[in-house]
């Protein structure tokens, strides 16, 4: 098998893809050698590396969003063979790197050891980059060149601007070392005209957000760019997007994307409106369920879908800061979880709204808050979306038809909630029915309670030094003295250290490993990470004695148990979302209501 297989592999077509003097070969076959998981990305994204051979060549790729499912499933895996159906060929500081975003898994070759000796691709020097195209791609969208187009066709040109000549690339591709690029994208939200007056001057800018199958990117224009682009660009449509156009690390205190890197439209930006509106998708989510909630940082930006459970009265409010007046209504979402959770919505999207409850809502854009427990509340760049037509809203939809709409719903607000519920009974687990139910198996995250004891708390690594910037809390890297941030692309002169525990904890049936974060981690500890770290530096006693006074109490944990990818072995990681002392007086009817339902006669 190995020999026929071999004979089917494209040799040289590697190279070729990085060298458009050179024949390029259609869809070409190619072996996987090796293929891992990212280190975990921003809102958890799941991202794969592969190693792709022609027997000459190999080059390391990455793999675009919608092709995980090729790595989840196991088609695509060390040893198959692979037909590259659409990808971007990229040069980032002269390193090589291929993203996939479409391949088919060629199951009939099977599987083999790696074929032949292929070679690392062999960088260009730097005057042949210099006058080498960084970027070419393969047939089909990606790589093809923009449809010729009348210049009385385009809703914006510029002169001396050649976007018909530009590769097309997808927004994911997009980096501050790209070049000669055009992005076919959707106009997903398109801001007010906001205006500023400082002791530098004054000026307008707008922002949209662009979407397209690889991922989405926000753009933004300033005072002539403003007023040339404001009224070319509508939400829903969709446009050819051409280099020049600056390439820089997002801001992230301004979006709710998921992308390192943010456009500003520059003179001779070319922007068109595209005749083939519909090969774009409509708007790309990525969903936090409500059960989460209690583990994401407050002041966080999330997607976040649920059934509309209630739907307040619009009301009308006055900020203390600016006395001007604001709508806002307040809504009710639940999902699978077993959670509820208030979200707010503000302006003319609470006075319009005329939503009937059961109906599907998706949110994309919500900001998370700690008031009176997780909440939440749609920023003016956010958007609703009424029974989208996802697959995650079919899903919500089938579970609520069929059980559901009799749930009793456990309130963000008040958490604790969870102990006294008795139709929520079956929700507390022993540390033997975790085990023996297998919970975190399945496909999708579980959700139980836990009345356990704390008996070991793992020392190393209990924390880790993060960034200073509001809502990042990246890891911080040392370098002489100062503390860089790659994600914020900042230098900060110390760190805030935040918990990262690893935790033993007990119940009478046994012992179970569960992880916790910053928050739960100060509750449990009672200081912060960094008065703990302060502690480390100067007091080795009293950090003793604060980890040993952490231990053997007993906490009402709310747990998640999910399947984790840790190397090649796949395992269950139980994450604590919150703790809650014992309140003696709820867990005495907690037991009463268990003994009741027993039904002993």
């Amino acid at each position: 098998m190995t020999s026929e297989a071999s004979s089917h592999i494209s040799v040289g077509a590697l190279s070729a893809i990085f060298d458009e003097s050179k024949s390029q070969v259609r869809e070409p076959i190619v072996q996987c050698v090796q293929v891992k998981p990212l280190p975990p990305q921003q809102n958890n994204q799941e991202r794969y590396r592969a190693v792709f051979s022609d027997i000459s060549n190999y080059v390391q790729t990455m793999l675009a969003t919608q092709a995980n499912s090729f790595v989840t499933s196991g088609q695509l895996r060390k040893g198959c063979f692979v037909k590259l159906k659409s990808f971007q060929a990229n040069s980032v500081k002269g390193k090589k790197i291929l993203i996939v975003l479409d391949l088919e898994v060629l199951q009939e070759l099977g599987e083999a050891e790696k074929i032949g000796e292929p070679k690392p691709l062999e960088n260009k020097s730097e005057e042949e980059e210099k006058v080498q195209p960084t970027a070419i791609s393969s047939n089909g969208f990606y790589g093809s060149k923009m449809p010729q187009t009348h210049p009385s066709s385009r809703v914006q040109a510029r002169p001396g601007a050649a976007s018909t000549h530009a590769t097309m690339y997808p927004i994911e591709a997009i980096s501050p070392y790209s070049h000669k690029w055009t992005i076919k994208a959707r106009c997903t939200s398109k801001s007010n005209i906001k205006t500023w007056h400082n002791r530098n001057g004054e000026g307008k800018l707008f922002s949209v957000n662009l979407l397209d199958d690889s991922g989405e990117i926000r753009a933004t224009g300033f005072n002539d760019q403003c007023e040339m682009l404001y009224d070319v660009f509508q939400e829903g449509s969709v446009y050819y997007i051409s280099s020049p156009c600056r390439v820089q690390i997002a801001k992230k205190q301004f979006t709710n994307l998921n992308n390192d890197y943010e456009l500003t439209f520059e003179r001779d930006t070319v922007v068109e409106k595209a005749e083939d509106q519909s090969d774009v998708p409509q708007v790309r989510f990525n969903f936090t369920s409500i059960g989460d909630l209690q583990s994401v940082e407050k002041e966080t930006t999330i997607d976040v879908i649920g059934i509309l459970k209630e739907a307040g009265e619009s009301s009308q409010i006055v900020s203390k800061t600016t006395s001007k007046p604001y709508n806002k209504r307040e809504l009710t979402l639940v999902d699978n979880t077993g959670y509820s959770v208030r979200l707010t919505i503000w302006g003319a999207t609470a006075v319009d709204f005329t939503v009937v409850p059961e109906s599907i809502v998706a949110f994309k854009g919500v900001k998370v808050s700690d008031f009176g427990g997780r909440s939440l509340s749609l920023l003016s760049s956010g958007s609703m979306t009424v029974d989208p037509d996802i697959e995650e809203a079919h899903k919500l939809k089938g579970w609520y038809d069929a059980q559901g709409r009799d749930e009793n719903f456990i309130s963000h607000a008040s958490v604790s909630g969870a102990t006294t519920s008795k139709s929520r009974l079956d929700q507390f687990k022993t540390v033997a029915q975790v085990r023996e139910e297998q919970l975190g198996m399945s496909d999708d995250a579980v959700y139980f309670s836990l009345k356990a004891t704390v008996i070991y708390i793992k020392r190393e690594n209990i924390c880790y030094p993060a960034c200073l910037t509001d809502g990042c809390n990246k890891k911080v890297t040392e370098i002489d003295g100062q503390w860089r941030c790659e994600r914020c692309d900042k230098t900060h002169p110390r760190p805030q250290y935040r918990y990262m525990m690893l935790i033993n904890a007990s119940d009478h049936t046994g012992q179970l490993w569960l992880s916790c974060f910053d928050e739960v981690g100060r509750l449990m500890m009672g200081i912060s990470a960094d008065q703990l770290m302060e502690l480390h530096d100067n007091d080795d006693n009293a950090e003793s004695a604060i980890v040993q006074d952490a231990n053997c109490r007993t906490w009402n944990f709310r747990c998640r148990a999910r399947i984790d990818n840790f190397g090649d072995q796949q395992r269950i990681r139980y994450q604590i979302s919150s703790a809650n002392p014992i309140d003696y007086s709820e867990e005495a009817g907690r037991i009463s209501d268990l003994i009741d339902s027993y039904n002993i006669s």
